[in-house]
């Protein structure tokens, strides 16, 4: 079925665009996620919503139909099980080195099994897979349960290969599209879970707070280093945490950069980065605060 009638209503530009409801919009991102749309249709869809903007109900409606079609991680029934931590990383290290391998780290040495998932969509920047890999953390070749304890990369094409091909048209049109801010929001556990999200744009904690209240996410969200779900290592940001959709403050916001900066790698070099990490874990430097804080959070979202 042609999106076309869909793209007239979302196509009107920023004041005339008019907003879909959450069937409509799980609809038209499910076609699109099929690939039963054309490229000119693709490249409309994509674009019109770069300029309008989603609304909460939209996103909702674009992660109903991502869940219809994703290969979920499998919930195990022991009783011993922990909430699996959900650590998007899409963004990469462009500045400052890229440290969600090591926040994941530090959650998997607290006994909680961690999900890093994530995609390289440029070419000029070093991704989570690449600091992974040089940690010796393959990708996963296949969907599989994840252990207390353990961190596991999964691409997103494991879980979803028309998520992954939408992410994938950044390459092309230069822009991000819906789908770059939905994996921030997504859950793909197919039990519990503490989704850890993160915005770049103060704009945007209003809107993914709304996301995770309607979607009744247990959730973290704070704003990361350079768009990843990891804190910046210099200064305290504010985490807000989630219960089912329920909001709380668990951490103020600190104004400025630290009193005491921590000893943080020189580069953004993967191999260097990973050296760092090692070096953390070991307790041969210590975990800076920010970053230490996020674990005390996400640990006490997990306990509920």
């Amino acid at each position: 079925m042609p999106i076309s009638h869909y793209i007239k209503e979302i196509g009107r530009g920023k004041d005339g665009a008019r907003a879909l409801t959450r069937d409509q919009a799980a609809d038209l991102f499910g076609q699109v996620l099929d690939g039963t749309v054309t490229d000119l249709e693709l490249g409309a869809f994509v674009i019109a919503m770069r300029i309008k903007g989603e609304t909460v109900d939209e996103m909702a409606g674009f992660l109903d139909a991502t869940y219809d079609r994703m290969q979920r991680i499998p919930a195990t029934a022991s009783a011993t099980d922990k909430p699996l931590v959900v650590l998007p990383s899409y963004n990469g290290a462009r500045k400052l080195p890229l440290l969600t391998p090591l926040l994941g780290l530090l959650l998997a040495q607290r006994g909680l099994p961690v999900l890093v998932h994530g995609a390289a969509t440029e070419s000029t920047r070093v991704f989570v897979s690449n600091v992974l890999l040089a940690l010796d953390i393959p990708a996963q070749a296949a969907i599989q349960n994840i252990a207390n304890g353990e961190l596991a990369y999964v691409p997103t094409d494991l879980l979803c290969p028309g998520l992954a091909r939408l992410l994938a048209v950044r390459r092309v049109v230069g822009l991000r599209n819906s789908a770059h801010s939905l994996v921030k929001l997504m859950n793909p556990s197919a039990g519990a879970a503490v989704v850890v999200g993160s915005y770049t744009h103060p704009e945007y904690a209003l809107s993914m707070s709304q996301v995770f209240e309607t979607m009744g996410s247990t959730a973290l969200l704070l704003r990361g280093t350079e768009g990843e779900s990891v804190a910046d290592a210099r200064r305290m940001p504010q985490m807000d945490g989630f219960v089912a959709g329920q909001r709380s403050v668990m951490q103020e916001a600190q104004k400025g950069t630290l009193a005491s900066l921590p000893e943080l790698p020189a580069s953004t070099d993967a191999a260097e980065t990973a050296a760092y990490i090692r070096r953390v874990l070991a307790g041969d430097v210590a975990v800076p605060g920010p970053i230490a804080r996020q674990v005390e959070c996400i640990l006490q979202l997990a306990s509920n």
